[in-house]
């Protein structure tokens, strides 16, 4: 019933009943790394926890992010490095 609410609200709206599933996220976090570079070499300054926020805009910016695994807390700058390099 919700699904063909949905369809029949995007056809309305877009002219086309297409939309996306998303697989929901329980208890979300909004983390970010920063990126330096001078357009040679590129090197994070770590990351930083954003998930207070109100209205889009940030409350609070905990850093270093509290409770991120170190495995995934290395993966984020590893990643951020390459994708911005």
């Amino acid at each position: 019933e919700n699904l063909a609410r949905a369809q029949s609200e995007a056809l309305t709206a877009f002219g086309n009943a297409a939309v996306f599933v998303e697989r929901y996220v329980d208890a979300p976090r909004h983390v970010e790394v920063q990126i330096l570079s001078d357009g040679e070499s590129t090197v994070h300054l770590h990351e930083r926890d954003c998930s207070v926020q109100r209205r889009f805009q940030k409350v609070i910016e905990i850093a270093p992010s509290v409770g991120l695994p170190d495995e995934c807390r290395l993966a984020l700058h590893d990643d951020a490095v390459r994708l911005t390099a």
